[in-house]
């Protein structure tokens, strides 16, 4: 069976949580990147301006107009509960991913709860890479 890190990245249609518009930033770098793999990805950053990567951005994932299979969070620890509350929300998520540094034990519960693929303190650029060696 999968790794949750292989399922959430067989996953492309991504919603990434804190974009950031510095383009020197991990926050801007990994998407990306990801989206030159083939990932359609969705900017959720109500900071963010109208465009970021070429695609429009959204100020909270529940208001993205298409599917979102995963929802990776760009942001503290402390602030990923609200933003994984709100995505899941939306009845198409299939996992949450908390990138390299974010851990949050009552996010990992909630996703846990509905069933769906957690992933945690993990960079989605350097897996990815590590996989398709």
């Amino acid at each position: 069976m999968a790794s949750a890190v292989e399922q959430a990245l067989s996953l492309k249609n991504v919603a990434v949580v804190g974009l950031s518009r510095d383009p020197a930033k991990a926050a801007h770098t990994v998407p990306r990147y990801l989206q030159m793999q083939g990932y359609k990805i969705y900017p959720v950053n109500p900071f963010g301006g109208s465009e970021l990567l070429g695609e429009k951005v959204y100020n909270r994932v529940s208001e993205i107009e298409g599917v979102v299979d995963l929802v990776v969070v760009f942001r503290p620890s402390e602030e990923a509960l609200p933003v994984v509350e709100d995505a899941l929300t939306r009845q198409d998520v299939k996992a949450v991913w908390l990138q390299e540094g974010i851990v949050n034990s009552e996010v990992e519960a909630l996703v846990q709860e509905r069933g769906l693929i957690f992933v945690q303190d993990k960079c989605t650029f350097k897996e990815h890479r590590r996989l398709m060696k």
